[in-house]
């Protein structure tokens, strides 16, 4: 069983349309009437905006470690009497947390019996010395009193060669002697070091507060084993001061040219709606990250939050003011966009010229860029009776809906076009092809 064709129906579909469409023409030809959607020219001041979305953060964040392993037994109390735990204000040397102490004291005082040893050995063997010498003095008379005795002839040799090996042995026991007392100090210095390592291990049992601040994060509970390797186990986080707080905002590389250290911003959070917070930018990062092709530049927002109102963490949705226009005219992005779309619209003495920097119509912003790099002009059409007339405006900043415009050919209150449609004037029926005209 064959298929039967559908190009023949498609090509007759499109044969109604193109026949209605010119049916239409022919009529509104002859007999038309122009519907234009207009809006009034106005002043006041416009804000050109990047927004992007940030968290807040505190300006200075204290890692509190443990130094040492062992168990939670407590924690300390903060400034107003009170368990440490999450909010807590703290000075710099509060105690906030013990780890057991019964290992390290055990090593403490294993070192400290240690060094009672060294020292007793220490002070034998500067009795030792003190001997030796004594030795050595007597050896060394008789020593004396050989050579004498011998020279006049009234000792035998043998005593003398004995008298000269005590004398040799004395001299050599005060240099071992002297050399046992300098191992004895080195060893006493040895055990003084392991000492203070005992105590300083002892002391890290008990968790101090390097700062003043807030403990904004506890990770660690009372009976918890804190477990000390190549890392520190982290038990506290303390923001140094609340009042100042930066927001790390992400921004698109196609904005963050726009962006400049000390410009002002505004931002607002969801936790307080109706509300809006204002900032500066501090500095741009360069560690960019890239997502799904994407990269992304951290832009940091310095803030102040004297009541403390704003907390860590939060989202924010931040607005970075990019330019300014104060008492300017003020169009709809919609009239830059708007071009006739056919010459009968054009009011007749307008026909024959074009302005020198009218858009084309493929031209989606309705402007162009010309005579400088940093200037951009557009064509808007001001509403002329039944007709429009074309005039050439400088573009200023936008914020997305409205732009500002320079013009000696528009004034504040005038019409200007953002639209069109059209009906039929004689038979009363409308183009099925266009929207529902609002009328104004």
């Amino acid at each position: 069983m064959r298929r039967p064709l559908k190009i023949p129906v498609v090509a007759s579909v499109l044969i109604v349309l193109v026949g209605g469409a010119g049916v239409w023409r022919w009529h509104a030809g002859n007999g038309h009437k122009w519907l234009f959607r207009t809006a009034l020219v106005n002043r006041g001041d416009l804000v050109a905006t990047i927004n992007a979305t940030g968290t807040i953060e505190p300006v200075e964040v204290v890692d509190i470690g443990a130094q040492v392993a062992g168990l939670v037994t407590s924690f300390g109390q903060d400034t107003n009497g009170k368990t440490i735990d999450y909010g807590s204000i703290v000075e710099e040397g509060t105690i906030l947390a013990k780890i057991d102490e019964s290992v390290y004291a055990a090593d403490l005082a294993v070192a400290k019996a240690q060094v009672d040893e060294d020292k007793a050995g220490e002070v034998s063997a500067v009795a030792n010395v003190e001997q030796m010498k004594a030795k050595f003095v007597q050896a060394e008379a008789d020593w004396k009193r050989t050579q004498d005795l011998v020279h006049s002839q009234l000792l035998p040799l043998t005593a003398y060669d004995s008298t000269k090996a005590n004398y040799e042995v004395a001299r050599a026991s005060v240099a071992v002697a002297e050399a046992a007392l300098a191992q004895a100090r080195a060893t006493t210095l040895q055990a003084e070091a392991l000492l203070s390592k005992a105590q300083r291990n002892l002391d890290f049992c008990t968790i101090k507060s390097p700062v003043k601040g807030v403990i904004i994060d506890r990770r660690v509970n009372i009976g918890q084993t804190v477990v000390s390797s190549l890392n520190a186990p982290s038990l506290f986080l303390i923001a140094r001061d609340l009042t100042k707080m930066q927001i790390w905002v992400a921004v698109n590389e196609a904005d963050v040219g726009r962006i400049t250290p000390g410009a002002p911003v505004t931002f607002a959070c969801d936790t307080f709606p109706g509300r809006e917070f204002s900032g500066t930018v501090g500095k741009v990062r360069l560690n960019a990250t890239m997502t799904q092709n994407v990269v992304m530049y951290t832009v940091e927002v310095n803030t102040e939050n004297a009541d403390n109102v704003l907390l860590p963490y939060l989202t924010a949705n931040v607005h970075f003011v990019v330019q300014k226009e104060s008492d300017a005219l003020l169009v709809p992005n919609a009239a830059l966009r708007w071009s006739p779309s056919s010459p009968v619209e054009v009011a007749p003495e307008a026909r024959s010229s074009k302005p020198a920097d009218a858009p084309e119509r493929s031209d989606p912003g309705g402007s162009k860029k010309s005579r400088s790099s940093k200037e951009r002009f557009g064509v808007v059409w001001l509403k002329d009776g039944e007709f429009v007339r074309p005039v050439d405006v400088k573009l200023g900043a936008s914020d997305g809906a409205a732009t500002a415009i320079v013009s000696d050919n528009v004034r504040e209150g005038q019409e200007i076009v953002t639209g069109e449609t059209m009906e039929i004037a004689q038979a009363g029926i409308q183009n099925p092809f266009l929207p529902p005209v609002r009328k104004r």
